[in-house]
């Protein structure tokens, strides 16, 4: 408490120090999602060129989503103990690293299948970043700031999606835009050298000689009763929020595409595309950011379950109202911000609850599986979405009946700890 009789305040006492490892992992994270958008953003000028066919390029682009994802499960589970065992710092650099150059690499694909091996190689790099910069910034900052600090590392995720969508801008029109725009991945490397050269591993997060004999890993994860339910837990939560960001989310531009289409006119600045385009710029940039920095707060008020339950309940009603209203475009474009709000905002919670589920030996590892195994379950979504599609008859029913997810999520959260408030496990 101040003296004046009131709570401090989450960013009061914190040193120099705080805001620059706060800073550094949200830069590593910023171009770890810079690096996976890039495929979106190119995949079809560079799959087209590769392949010589338009008709190939969606299916040559799941082999390219498949390899990242399964590439981001493998490199959070390897990078993730080598953090625990190693120290945050050290780890984290060579994750930027390898994302990095395995990005720039791109640029000198000849064949298609090059591009897969390259998406396989970064997603290693991408998938251990997140997991060892959301323990640092845990173990980083005291526990009344801990919940307010991971929440801005992880909706600084919203920089690297403006970032790659400027860069396609920058080099649209060029024949060769696309190998440019995956060279200019190469530039994070330089967010290593300032790492080395400016910052100590902080002695929390450096590996002690009386813990050398539980050597940590999944290993040991999966066998202590306690961890193991922890993260078979979280990864189902982190399967949910995942799986309904592409079954759900994703869907938005094209929604709002139909919404305009259906319009009983059409203004002769305004393109289709144009109007997913929009609603992308407003789900991602105002609703989703929004969404992103407000679970801090709320999950300091309400508890880390009580938020994640206050964005699946909204995100549970919104989704299907959203889809399945038929209404006009303007309406259409509102809805979807708001959706936003609770379908991508419940992502932050992910960076928050994850590391103070486990013990320092095995935070990253633990906070990997939750977040990068659960990717892999998401891609399940994307491999039924379009089934679904067919059967039901089109978008919005399926987009409804995958929102179903939600209350599945509400359901998961029951068996799970609270741990607002509480120092992280030893």
């Amino acid at each position: 408490m101040e003296p004046s009789g009131r709570p401090a305040r989450w960013y009061e006492g914190l040193t120099a120090s705080h805001w620059i490892f706060l800073a550094v992992a949200s830069a590593g994270w910023i171009f770890d999602v810079y690096e996976g958008q890039l495929f979106t953003i190119f995949k079809t000028p560079m799959l087209t060129e590769l392949t010589g066919s338009k008709a190939a390029v969606d299916f040559q682009a799941n082999i390219g989503f498949a390899a990242f994802l399964l590439g981001g499960a493998l490199g959070g589970l390897v990078f993730g103990h080598l953090g625990d065992r190693f120290g945050r710092l050290r780890i984290m650099s060579a994750t930027i690293l390898v994302y990095s150059v395995f990005s720039a690499l791109t640029y000198f694909v000849q064949e298609v299948w090059q591009v897969h091996a390259l998406r396989f190689l970064v997603a290693l790099g991408t998938g251990g970043e997140w997991a060892v910069a959301a323990a640092l910034v845990a173990e980083t900052f005291p526990t009344r700031a801990r919940a307010a600090a991971s929440g801005i590392f992880h909706a600084s995720s919203v920089i690297g999606v403006g970032l790659a969508a400027v860069t396609d801008l920058v080099f649209v029109g060029r024949a060769d835009s696309w190998r440019v725009g995956f060279l200019v991945g190469l530039l994070p490397a330089l967010l290593v050298l300032w790492i080395r050269m400016s910052l100590r591993e902080p002695e929390r997060t450096t590996p002690k000689p009386e813990t050398t004999e539980s050597r940590g890993g999944v290993s040991e994860l999966l066998w202590n009763p306690t961890w193991r339910s922890r993260a078979l837990f979280g990864l189902g939560l982190a399967a949910v929020g995942l799986g309904t960001y592409w079954g759900i989310f994703a869907w938005g531009p094209e929604l709002a595409k139909a919404a305009y289409a259906a319009g009983p006119s059409h203004a002769s600045d305004r393109s289709a595309q144009s109007a997913g385009s929009m609603a992308y710029l407003l789900m991602n940039f105002t609703g989703g950011a929004l969404g992103l920095l407000s679970f801090a707060p709320l999950a300091n008020r309400l508890g880390r379950r009580g938020a994640f339950a206050f964005y699946h309940v909204g995100a549970g009603i919104l989704a299907p109202i959203t889809y399945l209203g038929g209404f006009p475009y303007a309406t259409t474009l509102a809805l979807l911000s708001l959706m936003a709000f609770f379908v991508l905002g419940m992502h932050a919670g992910y960076a928050i609850y994850f590391p103070e589920l486990f013990p320092t030996r095995l935070r990253a590892t633990g906070a990997s599986v939750c977040f990068n195994l659960g990717r892999v379950l998401s891609a399940i979504i994307m491999v039924i979405r379009g089934t679904l599609y067919d059967w039901l008859g089109g978008m919005p029913q399926a987009a409804a009946l995958i929102s179903c997810l939600f209350w599945v999520g509400l359901v998961i959260l029951w068996f799970m700890p609270e741990t607002a408030g509480r120092e992280l496990p030893e």
